[in-house]
């Protein structure tokens, strides 16, 4: 779960990067930034699920992974809302942000207790 933690921190950064440019004013930040923040994070989906599929990891493990599946469909509409060049809504931005800040806290506390 440790590579989870790593690449969601990954994605963290590149958010609240993406994040700041949003509430700058700009209606879409940097495609780029928003592709390698979306990569980091699907991948440490892909590392959480591995880690939790077995039935081993704390059920922390597995309630922030559900958490992160809730941001990952806020990331999603905010993604195809930046493809039709549409402005980011500012509330949604805010829901996928609180929403991967509860669930990266969650993990850090199923990982390190």
């Amino acid at each position: 779960m440790t590579a989870a933690v790593v690449l969601f921190a990954l994605a963290a950064v590149g958010g609240v990067i993406l994040a700041v440019i949003r509430f700058r004013g700009q209606p879409y930040p940097p495609l780029g930034l928003a592709l390698v923040h979306g990569a980091a994070a699907a991948a440490g989906l892909v590392a959480l699920i591995v880690a939790v599929a077995p039935g081993t990891a704390p059920s922390l493990a597995t309630t922030a992974l559900v958490l992160f599946l809730i941001a990952a469909g806020g990331g999603f509409v905010l993604f195809f809302s930046h493809l039709r060049k549409v402005a980011l809504p500012i509330w949604l931005v805010v829901v996928h942000a609180l929403a991967a800040v509860v669930a990266f806290l969650t993990l850090l506390v199923a990982v390190f207790g």
